[in-house]
């Protein structure tokens, strides 16, 4: 499968979505790897089946198994990390942000590629999980790193995008 077995899945209605699948496909402010692991690991957040398999297909000859492997890891720890980092930004009890958190994240401190796209990758997932925390730190660490304010907002418009059409998906198979 690919990007374009995804848009020709959306319906009529949802082609400012297809177009912009299309633009992202081809952006070049980002490298490949940064690119094709930012549509992995959205897709993995969002987890409509159709959405990940065309983005596994168009993906699997484009990022190294290494860069697999950590895009479906940034997914998955982003999870659990964004859930519980928006619990302690949202309540209003002060003490639990003080509490360790005591979750393993051992991924984070070595995700197998370039610390970088790992972070770039995470923040693609909290912003589709919408945890605020956990976008201002990967957005601080990204910039630390050197990476520019398009290059981030690239991965943010990745993640919309790929939310926004599994979105469609899921709501077109409810109608049967």
């Amino acid at each position: 499968m690919s990007l374009d077995a995804l848009k020709n899945r959306l319906p009529e209605h949802a082609k400012d979505i297809k177009l912009n699948l299309s633009s992202l496909g081809r952006e070049t402010v980002l490298d490949d790897q940064k690119k094709y692991g930012c549509f992995l690991a959205s897709a993995y957040a969002v987890g409509e089946r159709e959405t990940l398999t065309d983005i596994v297909g168009e993906v699997e000859d484009k990022l190294s198994p290494e860069a697999v492997t950590a895009a479906k890891a940034a997914a998955s720890i982003m999870g659990m990390n964004n859930v519980f980092y928006r619990f302690n930004h949202l309540v209003s009890a002060s003490d639990y942000k003080t509490m360790p958190a005591k979750l393993r994240m051992n991924v984070i401190g070595n995700p197998g590629v370039d610390k970088a796209d790992f972070e770039l990758w995470s923040l693609a997932v909290s912003a589709i999980n919408g945890c605020g925390m956990c976008i201002d730190a990967h957005e601080h660490e990204l910039r630390k790193a050197g990476l520019t304010a398009e290059q981030i907002q690239a991965a943010v418009r990745i993640g919309s995008v790929v939310n926004a059409a599994a979105a469609i998906i899921r709501a077109e198979s409810a109608l049967g």
